[in-house]
């Protein structure tokens, strides 16, 4: 009970109820926040370290840039779920739903002119492989034969890999050195509403993720970019 009592403590405040339901619909940056709900970044910063602390929402970090996002599943996520239906219809919310709204318009706007000024170069991979289709039907026959609850995908480029595994799989992560590549597959899975799905900013030949922790790992069009294919793999097989 008194952990419950914490929690609605954290959440009982005008800023952090919205920035609860903004990041319910997205996953967001201190910067892009404080843009939205036109604040000082010091004081989104320590409404964040509260709501982190209570556990209503987790962050991680991407290079110079911290993130944040909803915790999936479990009693709290379900809690936060009731905290945001019941807040929505609030003018606040409304104003901030549309400010995001129009954030989202830049960022995949940013990341299409990325992907348009380097479709040649993409067309010219694909060529060099096996077509795509026979990959992709072959991977769902691999993935569909068993439970997996843990799915990474190495070098996930736009992420068509998390999008194809989505319903088969419980979470899906897919993990790129591209900051440019991370914003495509970022805006891939919100137009999709893959919300099982994440990308995230990580080194193929150190993950940050502890051993034997998950149950399906995917490299597809990675391991000819690679120095040393053999460590890419025996880190991919360590977790």
């Amino acid at each position: 009970p008194s952990h419950i009592i914490n929690v609605l403590k954290a959440a009982g405040e005008p800023t952090r109820l919205r920035l609860l339901n903004l990041i319910a619909q997205s996953e967001l940056n201190v910067s892009e926040l404080t843009e939205i709900l036109a604040q000082s970044q010091p004081g989104i910063s320590r409404h964040l370290k509260l709501l982190c602390e209570a556990g209503l929402i987790q962050r991680f970090q991407e290079g110079t840039s911290v993130f944040y996002r909803e915790i999936p599943g479990g009693r709290i996520a379900s809690l936060v779920n009731s905290i945001n239906q019941l807040t929505f219809d609030g003018y606040f919310f409304k104003s901030d739903t549309k400010k995001l709204l129009i954030l989202k318009q830049k960022r995949d706007l940013k990341a299409q002119k990325y992907f348009d000024d380097n479709a040649k170069r993409w067309d010219e991979i694909r060529s060099l492989h096996v077509p795509e289709l026979e990959v992709e039907e072959y991977l769902l026959k691999l993935f569909s034969d068993r439970k997996i609850s843990n799915f990474l995908d190495i070098g996930t480029g736009t992420g068509r890999v998390l999008e194809l595994v989505a319903p088969i799989v419980g979470e899906a992560l897919g993990v790129d050195t591209s900051k440019e590549m991370l914003s495509i597959a970022r805006a891939n899975i919100e137009k999709k509403g893959l919300k099982n799905c994440h990308a995230r900013y990580a080194d193929m030949y150190n993950l940050s993720l502890n051993d034997h922790s998950l149950d399906a790992v995917c490299l597809h069009q990675v391991l000819h970019f690679s120095d040393s294919p053999q460590n890419v793999l025996q880190e991919a097989s360590r977790v």
